[in-house]
């Protein structure tokens, strides 16, 4: 005769209560976070305030002077948009100027791209003499105004018979201080030591280090400070104004600079050109946006 043995029900009971609770905590900790209805509107109130400023550019380009004075200011859009967008392509030579400033925002950002990526690297990685010095002085340039280089900078143009010409825009813009230190603050979490150290051992020299361990995980880093560079030579205005002209080799902000002027000027055709110097900005981050914001946050994880 066989007998079978049963646990007790409070035995089974107290065993599978805590396994339970375990699974519904991770339940609740592996689950996804959903808005509520405040943070929903707390968006749309920073979305329409942040896309304001490009509708009412829109809008005042539509109008004329007369309607633009008058209070309350109009509020939705007039019918001479395309009008003035076709006036101020043609008065101020745009097509030139976007064909200049994307020679001179590319070659910048690029250039900016490439030689802090390895100047982060050397300062975030490498181990030499005076590093932490030469890292104060770089970010000691940071607090100097720009304005103060103005009047040595073209001096030197002057000297070098480079006014109204794209070099004398270019080059000054080759170097960032605050790319340098972006991107050593990024190479310091991104770059493991182990991975350099594995490629010194399988006999990879400096450059190889660079060119396929260090640019490859500083990607995201790079496509963020492109982006950045990218949009500030873009909006650059008083530099170019000083050393380019707007019947020469204009950038489009010395373009529009030129539009609506006389006795009353013209503030619709201003906006008018304002709007056609945004667009390619607006266009750039459609297409690279999305690289770029997912940069920022695998930083920020990172960090």
């Amino acid at each position: 005769m066989t007998t079978t043995l049963t646990p007790p029900t409070g035995t089974t009971a107290t065993k599978t209560k805590p396994r339970r609770v375990r699974r519904s905590k991770a339940a609740r900790a592996g689950g996804q976070l959903h808005a509520g209805p405040i943070a929903y509107v707390i968006l749309a109130l920073f979305t329409v305030g942040s896309l304001f400023p490009l509708v009412w550019t829109a809008i005042a380009a539509s109008r004329d002077n007369q309607r633009l004075a008058q209070s309350p200011p109009p509020l939705w859009f007039g019918g001479n948009l395309f009008d003035k967008l076709e006036i101020a392509w043609k008065d101020a030579n745009l097509g030139k100027a976007f064909l200049n400033t994307t020679i001179v925002a590319g070659t910048s950002a690029l250039t900016i791209v490439f030689l802090s990526t390895i100047a982060g690297f050397a300062f975030a990685k490498l181990r030499f003499k005076g590093r932490n010095a030469l890292m104060l002085i770089v970010v000691g340039t940071m607090m100097v105004p720009p304005q103060l280089s103005i009047i040595p900078l073209y001096m030197m143009v002057a000297k070098l018979d480079w006014s109204d010409q794209l070099q004398s825009v270019i080059l000054p813009s080759l170097v960032s201080a605050f790319g340098v230190f972006f991107m050593r603050q990024y190479l310091l979490q991104a770059l493991p030591d182990e991975i350099i150290e594995a490629a010194r051992v399988d006999g990879a020299s400096s450059w190889r280090v660079v060119w396929h361990v260090v640019f490859p995980a500083a990607r995201p880093a790079m496509a963020v400070l492109g982006m950045l560079m990218f949009v500030q030579t873009w909006n650059d205005f008083l530099w170019p104004f000083l050393v380019l002209t707007q019947n020469g080799n204009p950038t489009v902000q010395v373009a529009v600079a030129g539009l609506g002027r006389g006795f009353t000027p013209d503030q619709s055709l201003i906006m008018a050109g304002a709007l056609l110097g945004t667009l390619p900005l607006l266009l750039v981050f459609a297409i690279f946006g999305k690289q770029i914001v997912g940069g920022i946050m695998q930083g920020a994880v990172k960090g």
